[in-house]
């Protein structure tokens, strides 16, 4: 997976798999029907019967009623997950038979694409050709690895003392629960479905409250793929009942959670007295480095996908753009003419770049962020306020870009969650270095430069779970991911992500 289109394509988000909207002028569209709790292989309304809206962020419209979670439905869903792993046969069943059923659920992916797109569009405002380019893709590739991971999982014999046969069993951990975000709804829940279903663990999948429908879909695909009841269960509501008993149930084993800082910490503390394992990937304020001897034309334009891509909404977006001093005017205009050229649109008209925000408190929260930056005297040079795409609805705001920023300014250091890039020059190579581990955060950086040497040391040298060289943006599912510091630990993607979802028994057999 990459984050973006090839950076050749001027226009990052128009695709072939466009090109026959644009020709018809007709947006892709899907009747929204599943909105009710996925527990057990049954669909039921909440044990209260109520229901929430789900909004769309690009006319402020409601496009569903979803059953709201309650305490009992998450203990029921909990409950269906701990039987179904306790006395069915998932767990147990060969890891042949568990991939085929993964490779079935990475296939199916493929089969709904377009819908899980559109679904995608209509709650948190992705562009529909990027997720049609990168998400679907990406989620199909991730199931058909850790599916061939199943049937792989394996112990080893030890060489210990004579008389002694002693050997290691890797066991699933149990009941999983899943707490994910609205910024990528699909990419982050698969990224801990996939390693924990091949590992033999059940499911409880607690999604954002305002993106559960496509979570209800994955549902609906798993349930098609022959997923056993009770293996995988979704129940969206507020995290502080559905969240909360999932950190705190005895019977849940683990809680894998994409979200900010101060979320991963209440779960933390919440899943103290019950010692769960954890997998943190939390908030970010990733510092991306164009050193003067960069080519600077690639390392302009990579930044600028790298910040405003998906909106800016993402835990790894190089929202801190550290320039060289003897080059910084120069990147720093490259950057801003690719900001002020975005387009910014409706997410399912293929010649958009740029989506609404996700939703009205994340809206109001961009805003405010670009008036602190105005406040602590950054300089603004493009952007900066609400953008009306001409139908007066809709959550938008413009690609904005503050320079002349300092470490010091709360644009620096906290995660605005948005399309607002703030640039900070530097002196030298230990500057640069020490500019960007600075923040509390250590998700991701990124690294420009033509010379192989300086690459190779700033990248031992940044605090930061990923570093990436002359690109940004690239994941696969054979490479780990998470981060250093307060963005979290544990890591996801790769063989390693299995080792957070598995755990070791040693047994010893006297011969004598």
């Amino acid at each position: 997976m990459q984050t973006w289109i090839d950076p050749a394509n001027p226009l990052p988000s128009t695709t072939s798999l466009s090109n026959s909207m644009t020709a018809t002028s007709q947006f892709p569209n899907f009747p929204i029907s599943l909105t009710r709790l996925y527990i057990n292989g049954e669909w039921r309304d909440a044990a209260n019967g109520k229901t929430f809206e789900v909004i769309d962020p690009t006319t402020e419209a409601v496009v569903a009623q979803v059953a709201e979670g309650t305490q009992a439905d998450a203990e029921a869903a909990i409950a269906s997950a701990h039987r179904a792993f306790e006395q069915g046969g998932w767990g147990q069943m060969n890891g042949h038979e568990r991939g085929e059923i993964l490779w079935r659920v990475g296939d199916l992916f493929l089969k709904y694409g377009e819908e899980l797109a559109f679904l995608q569009a209509k709650e948190m405002g992705r562009l529909f050709t990027d997720s049609m380019a990168i998400d679907i893709p990406h989620l199909s590739n991730v199931f058909h690895y850790f599916a061939g991971w199943a049937s792989k999982i394996e112990g080893s014999v030890k060489q210990t003392t004579k008389g002694l046969h002693t050997y290691t069993l890797r066991e699933p951990l149990g009941v999983i629960a899943a707490i994910t975000p609205f910024n990528f709804p699909l990419i982050l829940s698969i990224h801990k479905f996939a390693p924990a279903l091949a590992a033999g663990n059940t499911i409880v999948h607690k999604p954002a409250s305002s993106t559960p429908l496509s979570a209800l879909k994955v549902a609906e695909i798993m349930q098609e793929a022959g997923v056993p009841d009770g293996v995988f269960n979704v129940v969206p509501g507020p995290g502080s009942t559905v969240g909360h008993t999932l950190s705190t149930h005895p019977d849940v084993h683990k809680v894998a959670i994409t979200g900010s800082t101060a979320s991963g910490i209440r779960v933390i503390k919440d899943s103290a007295d019950t010692l769960k394992h954890l997998t943190m990937e939390l908030g970010g304020k990733s510092a991306n480095i164009i050193f003067a001897d960069a080519d600077l034309d690639a390392a302009a334009e990579t930044a600028y996908y790298g910040m405003f891509y998906n909106k800016g909404e993402i835990c790894y977006a190089g929202s801190r753009m550290l320039i060289e001093r003897s080059v910084y005017d120069e990147v720093l205009e490259r950057v801003v003419k690719w900001a002020k050229q975005t387009k910014v649109g409706d997410p399912l008209d293929p010649r958009s770049q740029m989506g609404p925000i996700a939703n009205k408190s994340e809206y109001e929260n961009v805003l405010r962020y670009m008036e602190v930056g105005k406040q602590d005297g950054a300089r603004l040079v493009s952007g900066g306020k609400a953008v009306d795409i001409g139908t007066g609805r809709g959550y938008f705001v413009e690609p904005t870009v503050f320079a002349d920023v300092n470490s010091d300014m709360t644009i620096a250091r906290e995660e605005t969650f948005g399309p607002i890039l703030s640039v900070i020059p530097f002196d030298n190579f230990e500057d640069a270095i020490r500019i960007a581990n600075s923040n509390q955060y250590g998700l991701v950086a990124g690294v420009h430069t033509r010379d192989i040497k300086k690459a190779h040391r700033a990248a031992a040298s940044l605090k930061a779970g990923t570093v990436w060289v002359n690109t940004w943006g690239r994941f696969d599912p054979s490479s780990p991911f998470g981060g250093y510091k307060m963005s979290g630990y544990g890591r996801e993607n790769g063989q390693e992500a299995l080792e957070f979802y598995l755990q070791t028994k040693t047994v010893w057999v006297d011969l004598s």
